[in-house]
């Protein structure tokens, strides 16, 4: 079959390519786009005559010259861009040139860089034909960040001129990124920006009309005419972007409220699968209710996310509501409560009605009475967690109902947790207000009565946390304390020298063995789901001792003054201090126990996902991390689960983009990521430069200038490069990272750097200046940033 003409206006899908049948639909949607045509199978061979008699016509028409351009299948589509990998041919005008350009373009899709990319030789190539636009200015928008992976922030890249410089990776755009309102969270232009203010907000609408229409994020090629019209040249989906980061978002509990990541944070930092958020966030959100419904700050349990917030995988506490709480009390205040937390006053935060001072009277009776009588609530906590058995069997649908039994006893946990801590607090309240006031009675300031209470509740003996910190301690001191033992622990990797030591019959196995039988259930990030405990990751715990180890070796002099504390001369004092000490024990001893309960759960979630991937219901164990619980009642009811799988995939993917967010410790409303821009140039040991593909990598450096320098690349090496255009995509498939000295995030390099999954560090001015082949250094796509870390390997 020879090559024939399509007009662009009869293409309704993608069998003309993904170019062919964005640009349709950008028609479609009343956005202004080139005239043109499709050369339909443009590699088939045979006659050119209605393709040039075509082009004959258009010439005739005044709307020369065009762009030759490639649409084959499968490019721009949903799971490849193919960027960069195809030729154009630009400013075609006579019909010789028009009919060479034909042909080049469709030979390209035998190309060697598109075999390489493509995995497989050969596509069907058809071609898109279009009426140049004299571009005074030309660019790429992203309605989501594909760097960040941010949905709420727009990218805009622009160039003086065509737009081949920025997608080549010749010219250092001007980088504009928006944030959801469209205000320019980051500007980085020259001294005369490429784009108004007025073009930025004509761009920005029509992208969001675009992405609007596709109903996701979109990567779309745009041109500012000498008029200053704005053409559209290109619409595709985003194809490196992970699930969408607020997917998995609790409800707002109020436009106005303030969240903070205060506290919660220091208990459950970082970001959280869902089922993690949908477990642990699950159980302190209800015993936070449950404390509310008792002090009479609420009627009843409401609904699930109403103190605690699940933002972005990050946890959050709702400070409004916690106002109603501190409000009814007596001794509390809308400062003291805002101070207790975010240790400050939030000005943020407004206080509630006030309560009549009876009802205060009569809810603080009730909170501290709950909170008093916490004893057989805590002596009762061995008893519930031995009850819960880990799952074991093969039925999904059982294992999922005793987990969600167990969900249950996790609740009563953490409420008897909550009530704990409330005990301590109601303690530790009374022994600093009643030293404040003797300190402003003596004649001293409030903050000497806040020391002294700070100083006697430090006293505490027994805390588990310093008993656990003690013991592993002694571990330490025994490795330490036999040479020869030292050694094999040291020289190992942390993990075989954990894993050792725990088989070992020596005096250092037996008192590690002892450790983890008391506290293996603790680690970092204790309640999360998915995160492991330390008698599950030896490789973790074993590095932590390592450091222990070589510090015992080297002792550093910390001596203090031995001097000994007063002891209060007050009786009353002595036995408030007590009791507040007593609390510190208790809020210990309930937090472990609460960790317990997690650990056991976490178990129990990773025996479902084991069964699930045995029945070929999951494609790997641990994606049951990535369901809230609602969910996993149809993974294992039976439900068609392609459409749940695609999407935990996705947020697993999304995890590490949302771990590398930071917030501001209050917001109000929705809590939104802070968007710092980065200083670029070299910075000392850091050399700065533009974030374009996720990841962190360490790695010996290959400077190439040049491709044929390029040549000598080694596998898992790092690239450094001026700029990489689409004849260095083969290389893509032997480095560990890219890194370059201009370019932008939307170059050919960097989209294909991503597609491979390689962290891409863009736009640093100065690397091939500054690092030599053989040097070694960290890259860090999520940040831009590439750190030399000394040493060189080169002979």
């Amino acid at each position: 079959m020879a090559p024939t003409t399509i007009d662009i206006d009869d293409i309704t899908d993608d069998r003309f390519g993904g170019k062919a049948a964005g640009l349709a639909e950008l028609r479609r949607i009343g956005l202004s786009v080139p005239g043109g045509f499709v050369i339909a199978d443009a590699s088939a061979p045979g006659s050119l005559d209605e393709v040039t008699e075509r082009f004959a016509r258009m010439s005739a028409a005044g709307t020369a010259p065009v762009a030759v351009r490639s649409s084959a299948v499968g490019e721009d589509g949903d799971d490849q861009s193919f960027a960069g990998q195809y030729d154009t041919v630009l400013g075609v005008e006579s019909v010789d040139d028009f009919a060479v350009a034909v042909r080049t373009c469709a030979a390209s899709v035998h190309s060697r860089r598109a075999s390489s990319y493509r995995g497989q030789p050969g596509a069907t190539m058809h071609l898109v034909v279009q009426q140049m636009v004299d571009a005074r200015a030309a660019g790429v928008v992203f309605t989501a960040d594909p760097t960040t992976g941010r949905r709420d922030l727009m990218v805009i890249d622009a160039v003086a001129g065509l737009g081949e410089a920025l997608v080549d990776g010749t010219a250092s755009p001007d980088h504009i990124v928006l944030d959801a309102a469209g205000a320019p969270v980051i500007s980085e232009t020259g001294t005369l920006p490429v784009v108004s203010p007025d073009e930025i907000a004509e761009i920005r609408a029509d992208s969001l009309r675009a992405a609007q229409h596709w109903g996701r994020p979109m990567d779309l090629e745009w041109a500012i005419d000498r008029s200053g019209k704005l053409w559209w040249l290109q619409a595709r989906p985003i194809t490196t972007l992970a699930a969408d980061l607020n997917e998995m978002d609790s409800p707002l509990a109020g436009a106005d409220h303030v969240y903070t990541r205060c506290n919660i944070g220091e208990m459950m930092p970082g970001a959280f699968c869902p089922l993690t958020a949908s477990v642990s966030g699950y159980a302190i959100d209800y015993a936070m209710q449950a404390i509310q419904v008792v002090a009479r700050a609420q009627e009843s349990y409401e609904r699930p996310w109403l103190q605690v917030g699940y933002f972005y995988g990050h946890m959050f506490l709702n400070l409004t509501e916690g106002t109603a709480l501190s409000s009814g009390i007596l001794g509390n205040s809308l400062e003291q409560f805002s101070t207790s937390i975010c240790g400050r006053v939030i000005d943020e935060l407004k206080p509630k009605p006030p309560q009549p001072i009876t009802r205060k009277l009569v809810n603080t009776i009730r909170l501290s009475t709950h909170a008093l009588s916490a004893g057989p609530a805590i002596r009762r906590m061995d008893e519930q967690i031995a009850a819960f058995r880990i799952p074991a069997g093969d039925d999904p649908r059982v294992v999922l109902q005793q987990l969600e039994s167990g969900v249950e006893e996790y609740c009563d946990i953490t409420l008897t947790h909550v009530r704990s801590s409330s005990r301590a607090a109601v303690a530790a309240n009374v022994l600093e207000s009643v030293l404040m006031r003797q300190a402003i009675k003596d004649g001293r300031g409030e903050d000497d009565g806040r020391a002294e209470a700070s100083r006697l509740m430090a006293g505490a003996t027994d805390v588990e946390s310093a008993l656990m910190l003690s013991e592993l301690d002694a571990v330490v001191h025994t490795i330490a304390a036999d040479a020869a033992a030292t050694e094999k622990f040291l020289s190992a990797s942390p993990e075989d020298a954990v894993t050792e030591l725990r088989a070992a019959d020596g005096a250092g196995g037996i008192a590690l063995r002892q450790f983890l039988g008391r506290h293996g259930h603790r680690g970092y990030r204790e309640l999360c789901m998915r995160d492991p405990s330390w008698a599950e990751d030896p490789g973790g715990l074993g590095a932590m001792m390592q450091v222990m180890v070589r510090s015992a070796l080297d002792p550093v002099d910390t001596a203090r003054s031995s001097a000994e504390q007063a002891v209060p001369r007050s009786s009353t004092v002595r036995l408030l201090a007590r009791w507040a000490q007593s609390g510190a024990r208790g809020r210990e001893h309930t937090k472990s126990k609460m960790a317990l309960m997690a650990h056991r759960l976490k178990l129990g979630y990773r025996h479902l996902g084991e069964v699930l991937a045995g029945s070929g219901r999951l494609p790997d164990a641990d994606l049951v991390f990535f369901f809230d619980r609602t969910e996993l009642h149809r993974v294992v009811g039976g439900d068609d689960v392609v459409g749940l799988v695609r999407d935990a995939v996705k947020r697993r993917e999304a995890l590490a983009f949302q771990d590398s967010l930071e917030f501001d410790d209050v917001s109000v409303g929705r809590p939104s990521p802070l968007v710092t821009p980065p200083q670029r140039g070299d910075t000392g040991d850091a050399i700065v430069g533009r974030a374009a593909g996720r990841g962190t990598v360490e790695g010996v450096v290959r400077v190439a200038k040049s491709i044929v320098d390029a040549r000598e690349l080694q596998s898992g090496e790092i690239l450094v490069a001026p700029i990489t255009d689409v004849g260095w995509t083969p290389y893509f498939t032997v480095i560990a990272a890219l890194v370059t000295d201009i370019g932008s995030s939307v170059s050919h390099g960097a989209v294909v750097a991503r597609e491979y999954g390689l962290p891409c560090v863009v736009n640093t001015l100065v690397a091939t200046q500054v690092l030599e082949t053989g040097d070694r250094v960290r890259v860090d796509g999520d940040r831009g940033v590439v750190t030399r870390l000394g040493g060189n390997t080169s002979p």
